[in-house]
């Protein structure tokens, strides 16, 4: 079946729906809506569903936490998971990060790629189904999530209200050919008060927007003499920059924003600020913050230092990522984001930090942990995915396992499954997110064959 050949005809619809979604800046809010995950949020469900519903799809909203459209009939269900919800904007954009701007082929905006870009190619994926005239053995389920981003309460919702569970399916929010298996994924939140003492004193200090974007800035505001503050200015240090101000100085870093789950291919801003504060004659309290976070963490996202180094063959080694920081003269506070490989347990790693931060003086104030997932390459799942990918593309597949965490995590008998091909720039949760609209068409189409197979 021509699925490509389908999609095409559709082609301006498509790039219209999701040039849509992305104008709605759909990052998590508890804002004065008394809706789940903000008004935005559910805007972006409401405008996703109201098209499924005009294809001719039956549609569903779940309360508000997540909705599906559905097509076929049958006992049994396959479903494909997308989510709606990203993560903000961030810093170093050149295009407007909510337009949906095409250019030289390409559609820009957060959402593009994860998950906005796979969730609209779904959907006229099934509408290729649809329109082939295709009557599906199981019933296929398009389910837009809306909290993916932020821990996943959208899934467990749909799990403990009665949600059907898939006898297979799917979540385009990953990498081709097949995500057989997910790192587990730690978040953490610590935070430490201070009684200042010394003559440098922090005035506040900030960086990152989320716990699984590597930063690309951070900056803090110092008090202090004036000579101090002209003695930390004449300090070289490669992407700081040092201004004056009235009662001491402000320090910038700059970094390069990367996914969450691949630090290695960014630079963290929050912890080249946080290598160069602790240069400085700091004292007390202050002192013993910035060194921990320096020293145990800095611009390392492997956790040698905090102690929690480690791998495996099927995974490969654990990833650390220092989000978010913030402070003021009483408190710091950081989001911290670890994912450690499929073959070890959160005993491995999650105590060594807690005991570590708390000889630091911190507290921790939030955890989510999701465990890891592994399905084995002979399952049936793997290997009608890979059969599907292997027909569309023509190339030999093997599955693989990454450090993103997933729907896949949340939903039994699910699997990652695209939409990003072997070779092409990993771009989610960065600067100038984007889409190659030839891209969009093949998943849009890879999508169709993959639900077309497992429904069958």
């Amino acid at each position: 079946m021509e699925f490509r050949k389908l999609v095409e005809k559709r082609q301006e619809e498509l790039i219209a729906d999701l040039a849509r979604c992305v104008q709605i800046p759909s990052v998590y809010a508890q804002d004065q809506s008394g809706l789940p995950y903000g008004k935005a949020v559910d805007e972006c469900l409401d405008y996703m569903l109201s098209r499924a519903e005009a294809m001719g799809f039956s549609v569903c909203n779940m309360d508000h936490q997540l909705g599906w459209c559905e097509y076929g009939s049958g006992d049994e269900m396959v479903a494909v998971l997308a989510h709606l919800d990203v993560v903000p904007e961030g810093d170093g954009w050149t295009v407007p990060p909510y337009e949906g701007r095409v250019i030289d082929g390409r559609i820009y905006g957060r959402g593009t790629m994860d998950d906005k870009g796979p969730a609209v190619a779904a959907l006229y994926g099934l509408l290729a189904l649809k329109e082939a005239g295709i009557v599906p053995r199981r019933r296929i389920r398009l389910i837009f999530g809306l909290n993916e981003e932020t821990g996943s309460a959208d899934m467990k919702y749909y799990l403990s209200h009665g949600g059907e569970v898939p006898v297979m399916g799917i979540t385009p929010d990953g990498e081709y050919p097949v995500i057989n298996g997910e790192k587990g994924l730690v978040t953490q939140e610590f935070s430490c008060s201070m009684n200042q003492s010394g003559e440098i004193l922090l005035a506040d200090l900030a960086g990152g927007t989320a716990h699984n974007i590597v930063p690309a800035q951070a900056s803090a505001r110092l008090i202090c003499q004036k000579k101090t503050a002209q003695e930390i200015a004449e300090r070289t240090a490669e992407k700081i920059t040092c201004t004056l101000t009235e009662d001491g100085i402000r320090i910038e870093a700059d970094g390069i924003g990367a996914h969450g789950g691949s630090p290695q291919e960014g630079e963290n801003a929050i912890g080249r600020l946080l290598l160069f504060l602790n240069q400085l004659p700091l004292e007390g309290d202050l002192s013993r913050a910035v060194r921990f976070l320096a020293e145990k963490i800095g611009m390392e996202y492997d956790g040698k230092s905090l102690g929690i180094a480690m791998e495996d063959e099927v995974s490969g080694p654990l990833t650390v990522n220092l989000g978010v920081i913030r402070g003021d003269s009483e408190q710091i506070t950081v989001k911290l984001n670890y994912r450690y490989p499929v073959t070890y347990r959160f005993d491995a790693c999650g105590p060594v930090v807690n005991a570590a931060f708390l000889q630091a003086g911190f507290h921790e104030t939030f955890l989510s942990h999701k465990a890891g997932i592994y399905m084995a390459p002979e399952s049936d799942l793997v290997s009608k995915l890979l059969k599907v990918y292997s027909d569309y593309t023509g190339e030999e597949a093997k599955p693989k396992c990454i450090g993103g965490g997933t729907y896949a995590k949340m939903i039994p008998n699910t699997l990652a499954f695209g939409p990003i091909f072997p070779g092409d720039e990993v771009r989610e949760h960065k600067p100038d997110e984007y889409m190659e609209i030839d891209r969009l068409l093949d998943n849009a189409a890879i999508l169709a064959a993959a639900m077309n197979e497992l429904a069958d």
